[in-house]
Formats: structure tokens, sequence, C-alpha cells
């Protein structure tokens, strides 16, 4: 699959779509990324008048790129590219740092690195680096993929 046509099979849509883009992508890693815009429906709450990502976002942010996009990658490798649809990641394991603050308008780069992949379930390492390079979070992540319906 291009890096194009993993990004159109993401599942998630905004506004809890935080993938906007996929620079990168092979069989043991992914460099991706997603620019929070100011309206993000998250902000108007967290916090008023100084707004900040939310962790939670963060992570999800990074799951979407480490572990969606590249399980959605690693799958197609194995499935008939029409089974591949049938198929959803949910998100499983969350070991996250924080490190630095996430602003709006923040245009941040997700790397992920395979851990394994294996019988539908997939681990990464991850890494979110803000514009100028320094990392705000890292951790390890984990998915698995099921078929719709069961």
């Amino acid at each position: 699959m291009t890096p194009q046509e993993v990004l159109a099979a993401v599942p998630q849509q905004a506004p809890f779509r935080f993938i906007d883009r996929i620079d990168a992508i092979d069989g043991e890693h992914i460099v991706g990324g997603y620019t929070f815009k100011a309206d993000e429906f998250f902000y108007r709450g967290h916090f008023p008048g100084d707004p900040v990502t939310p962790g939670a976002i963060l992570a999800e942010t990074m799951a979407q790129t480490g572990v969606v996009a590249l399980g959605i990658y690693l799958a197609a490798q194995n499935l008939p590219a029409n089974e591949l649809s049938q198929w959803v990641t949910f998100f499983t394991e969350c070991e996250v740092e924080f490190h630095l603050p996430v602003m709006p308008g923040d245009r941040v780069t997700v790397r992920g690195d395979k851990l394994f992949f294996r019988r539908m379930k997939i681990k990464s390492r991850v890494e979110l680096l803000l514009p100028d390079g320094r990392v705000a979070a890292e951790g390890t992540l984990a998915g698995v993929g099921v078929k719709r319906g069961q």
C-alpha cells in the first residue's frame, strides 16, 4: 500500500482523527503526523485562555500513526485487499511519558518503530516530536486487529 492508501484506510474521522499525513512507511517503521488546529474541540475546555493539547489526545495521535496506520500497512501484506476493510484496530496497551506541551497550531511528527506484529497484534515504540524536533512524548503502544461484527 502507498502512504496515501494507508491514510485513506485509517478508520478514525473528524473530530477524532489525529493523523493527516504519512511521510514514510515500510515493514519496520512509520513517520507521519498531524497539525493541531487552534479550533480543535478540546481546546475550549483544556484550558480556557491557555489551551494545551490533552495527554489523552497525544496518546491517541501516537496510536493512530504508530499502531493503526502501521498495522493497516502490515496487515495489507497478509490479507486480500477486499478483506482489509473488514478489520478494525483496537488500542490495547499504552505506556507513555509526556515531556513537553503541544500547543494549538503545532505540526507534530510521529515516529513509530514496530516491536512486533503477529496474529493481527502490533506493538510499537512511538515518539511524538514538536516542530523543532524535541520529543514531546514517547512510549510503547499496542493494538489488535478485530474483524468487524465479531
